[in-house]
């Protein structure tokens, strides 16, 4: 008898806890998708902005190991202490425009979901010089991660959430499968929250919904990451980049007889159509969204590229309730490098997720790309790009 009352204690106990639990949760999850909050979670904005003891007019003569633009040393110091910053940031139309993507050395943009793209930010030199605002930071996906991936040892990857249905698609459970939850390098922000995270629901000057409004600045993000250990070296000793492989970079040549490129990511979504316009005076591309200038929340700048490459690839649709997409990331295809107002049909190339993806011209040989921004554009095969 004395067993069995103690079975049904423990019994009760569980299911007690299990309520609480499932209380809990519905109750975060009402408080931060349902009901906004009275008062919106603001930044200290004035803590961001341009670090004491840069001189903005010293020599450029260092050269960005991601895209080859040069910094002064000043900045070289900096991110020498610190290894790339990778970021998941939004694109819907609510989004926009976003924070941070001006200081970006390498974005990858592809559809996320429902004809919707989304951003792969990667952060390192153009965050050197100040402190950035950054976001809406959104879910992870996959290929994504694959793309992430190419940046070194335990690449730090910052994403809210992600995909999680059993299957290919599975986000969550491959950033736990790689190895990311267990070296520290995932920064999910449901396990890091405010202060490095929090949400600002007046930012663009009206309400947006919650799921776009989650920020960051690139120096809190870094600090998690100092505090986990995971600077230039991680604890053991090994430097991010001991397995790096750095594209080939050049000086602007020529201007070639390109003014423009233009396409869709998918038909009838003109709102994410994109057309990226050569600037022969300052040898970058600017680039519009939806038929507007894309312009950086953080200085009110036109967004521009050095580099635009156009990757196709084969997309799949999973035919689930979330709607959620995989790309072909490893393997080969076609791919279009535009640079100073020219273009070289090619392809791209990646072995394996940690590979880095190359892009060669049709002998082979590896595309020097022009130093500065790089844009890499995503397209399912067959999109029409009009150049």
């Amino acid at each position: 008898m004395r067993q069995l009352v103690t079975a049904q204690n423990v019994r009760i106990s569980i299911t007690l806890l299990g309520l609480y639990l499932l209380s809990a949760g519905i109750s975060w999850l009402v408080f931060f998708f349902v009901v906004k909050p009275s008062v919106p979670l603001i930044s200290p904005i004035g803590l961001t902005g341009k670090r004491a003891g840069i001189d903005p007019n010293a020599p450029k003569t260092e050269s960005c190991p991601l895209n080859g633009k040069k910094y002064t040393k000043q900045e070289r110091e900096i991110w020498e202490q610190r290894r790339p910053l990778t970021v998941m940031i939004e694109n819907h139309d609510e989004a926009r425009p976003q924070s941070g993507l001006y200081n970006a050395d390498v974005v990858y943009e592809a559809v996320a979901e429902g004809g919707i793209t989304r951003f792969l930010v990667v952060f390192y030199c153009g965050a050197s010089a100040e402190e950035l605002t950054i976001g809406p930071v959104r879910s992870a996906r996959v290929y994504f991660m694959d793309w992430a991936s190419e940046y070194g040892d335990k690449p730090l990857y910052v994403h809210v959430g992600g995909a999680n249905r059993p299957g290919p698609a599975d986000a969550l459970g491959l950033i736990a499968r790689y190895g990311w939850l267990s070296d520290g390098n995932d920064f999910n922000q449901f396990a890091i929250g405010f202060p490095a995270f929090w949400r600002d629901y007046e930012r663009i000057g009206h309400p947006v919904a919650t799921e776009h409004t989650m920020y960051s600045t690139t120096d809190k993000l870094w600090q998690v990451a100092q505090e986990r250990k995971l600077e230039a070296k991680d604890e053991s000793g090994v430097l991010w980049n001991k397995e790096f492989v750095p594209w080939k970079f050049k000086e602007p040549g020529a201007t070639g007889s390109v003014a423009s490129i233009s396409f869709p990511f998918w038909s009838g979504y003109e709102q994410y159509s994109v057309r990226w316009t050569y600037d022969g005076a300052s040898g970058v591309w600017k680039r519009e969204n939806g038929g507007r200038s894309h312009t950086d929340l953080n200085n009110n700048q036109q967004l521009t590229a050095a580099n635009v490459v156009v990757l196709f690839t084969s997309e799949r649709s999973l035919g689930d309730v979330e709607k959620h997409l995989l790309y072909q990331t490893t393997g080969s295809g076609k791919a279009l490098i535009f640079q100073t107002g020219s273009v070289v049909e090619g392809i791209w190339k990646k072995q394996e997720r940690t590979s880095r993806t190359q892009f060669l011209d049709k002998t082979g040989k590896e595309i020097s790309l022009v130093a500065g921004p790089i844009w890499i554009e995503v397209l399912p095969a067959g999109t029409e790009v009009t150049y």
